[in-house]
């Protein structure tokens, strides 16, 4: 107990100095971010980074983000030669001569193929999607251009292709269909609005065209009678769950993201340079263009970021700008050495208050239990004190003596993501009810929503997690707990929750579960990374999510999270 309340006095007080280094090291920011910076951008993106900098120079007086125009070899070139940020609509990979060695996403854009709302065919083509053999074996052969050779139904109707006149848009078809150019040949080429009239007035068009060319203007909404083509990129002949991303457009540029689509018909628009910027005013323009400069992407023909790849690519920052620019060393130096001093004394209270608490083992209570790291992961490994009450969803309730209960996460779910690099929570005050989202938890990220094991009325949330969101998984029963919650309605929903014993049992069929999940979508999304998931013998590997994809972690949601509720 005393090693606590020293590790708080002390935390506190190194928060206070922290602060003040804070303040002065941002008052330092404003003062050197100042000037002016060249960017470097292709000529295809040049209207879009002059866009930027000057929106970005009108509400940044004193700034000056100048662009300038190179061709893409050029733009390789100079990331060989300097430290400049360069934006390109292609990959720059390290470990090669002239490529870079840092590189954000800052937009996209996506070519689409686009049907009538009134095709007759609609109902089956949501069901069956269309398959990229039957597209191109309808484009290289100009006599089984017809909806039969798309459906595989015998249906001799005529399919009318339309693509936008862009030579980007024509390219990634090609890529996509690998025909080559003769295969397009043929296909129409049309302005924005010959193309959307075509697909208005003609049931049995498909057009390719951009995304952001089919939706009403400053809108997310995709165009009257227009619908967004499926894919069958598994080409099984189906729609299956993973693909169902052409609903609307935000579920799609999801979808986009995190992997649900074919790559050949996205290019990424990279922000990039040999190394990690290092100048504030650049970070600075950076961070903007990921924020409010995602508003420019739409008018200029490109699709803006998902909030949850724009947090992932901010991850890439690292929010350094708040320690680059230091104070004179006259002026803190004392504060460094007594901040120093403070770190080694919390390192220290904290190791002994951990030797002091597995020596208590066996007299602390059941909520006090610190975990110890594994490499295998199977039910033996996971936790379940005694006298919690455990829900479906993997969360833990337990009452304390004033009637307030406390939950959190359980031992299994902090061991499947792996470290928590951060996590969202309610207010004090919000009301909240069983079944509803309790967190979000994010590693990287990546995230997942958890529910609420009981309602009731948040008294108090753990202010520890705010700083250092890995104490889930540390000590998910103990100092990790989420919320301090005033129960509405706890003796009707204890019953619908497990003690450790039952839910012991329940993980034996969980794991099956998991395990089941694990190789559906990995053989869908990473067929070849079944390592990152086994260990020899074919046991589950500890933290099995944390080295995925975000694909991954969103089927995880929605396939094994969601249908515990």
């Amino acid at each position: 107990m005393k090693t606590k309340v020293l590790s708080i006095i002390c935390l506190l007080t190194l928060l206070c100095f922290s602060n003040s280094d804070s303040l002065n090291a941002e008052n330092q920011i404003k003062s050197t971010d100042q000037g002016s910076i060249t960017v470097y951008s292709t000529p295809a993106l040049y209207d879009l980074t002059s866009g930027w900098a000057r929106d970005y120079n009108t509400l940044n007086p004193g700034r000056n983000i100048k662009v300038s125009r190179l061709p893409a070899n050029d733009i390789a070139v100079r990331l060989g030669s300097g430290n400049d940020i360069c934006f390109a609509s292609q990959e720059f990979r390290a470990g090669k001569k002239n490529v870079s060695g840092f590189q954000v996403i800052v937009g996209r854009e996506i070519i689409v193929p686009v049907i009538s709302s009134k095709n007759p065919f609609l109902k089956e083509i949501s069901e069956k999607g269309i398959s990229r053999e039957a597209l191109a074996s309808s484009f290289m052969a100009p006599g089984k251009m017809k909806w039969g050779t798309l459906l595989n139904n015998g249906n001799q109707t005529p399919v009318k292709y339309v693509i936008l006149n862009d030579e980007l848009i024509r390219s990634g078809v090609e890529g996509y269909l690998k025909t080559g150019k003769e295969g397009l040949a043929g296909i129409q080429s049309e302005s924005r609005d010959a193309l959307l009239f075509s697909l208005q007035n003609d049931p049995y068009t498909i057009g390719f065209c951009r995304l952001n060319d089919i939706l009403k203007p400053n809108t997310e909404n995709i165009a009257e009678n227009i619908r967004l083509m499926p894919i069958d990129k598994n080409s099984n002949g189906r729609m299956d769950y993973m693909e169902d991303i052409y609903g609307n457009s935000r579920d799609f540029t999801r979808g986009v993201w995190i992997g649900k689509y074919p790559a050949e018909l996205t290019r990424n628009i990279y922000a990039a340079s040999t190394s990690m910027p290092s100048a504030p005013a650049e970070l600075n323009f950076l961070a903007w263009i990921l924020g409010s400069g995602q508003n420019l992407l739409n008018p200029n023909g490109y699709s803006d970021l998902v909030s949850n790849e724009r947090q992932s690519q901010l991850y890439k920052l690292n929010a350094p700008q708040y320690t680059i620019a230091e104070a004179p060393k006259e002026s803190n130096s004392f504060w460094r050495i007594t901040i120093t001093i403070l770190v080694f004394v919390i390192l220290i209270s904290f190791v002994l208050d951990i030797v002091i608490s597995r020596f208590r083992t066996g007299k602390s209570k059941s909520t006090g239990v610190l975990l110890e790291s594994v490499e295998g992961f199977d039910e033996s490994n996971v936790i379940a004190p005694k006298g919690l009450y455990f829900d479906k969803t993997h969360t833990w309730a337990f009452m304390e003596q004033d009637g307030s209960v406390k939950v959190g996460i359980d031992d299994f779910l902090q061991h499947i993501t792996g470290p928590i690099t951060s996590i969202g929570m309610k207010k004090q005050g919000d009301r909240i009810n069983k079944g509803e989202k309790l967190c979000i938890i994010i590693q990287k990220g990546k995230q997942l929503n958890v529910y609420a094991p009981v309602s009731g009325t948040i008294k108090a949330f753990n202010h520890l997690l705010s700083w250092n969101s890995t104490i889930i998984n540390d000590s998910p029963y103990a100092e990790g707990w989420v919320y301090m919650i005033e129960p509405s309605n706890w003796v009707r929903e204890i019953e619908f929750l497990s003690m450790a014993d039952k839910y012991k049992t329940w993980l034996t069929a969980e794991f099956a579960r998991l395990k089941d999940f694990l190789a559906a979508s990995m053989q869908v999304h990473t067929p070849m990374q079944a390592g990152l998931i086994l260990q020899d013998g074919g046991a589950l590997k500890d933290n099995v999510l944390a080295d995925l994809g975000p694909e991954v972690w969103e089927d995880f949601q929605t396939k094994f999270i969601n249908t515990s509720r």
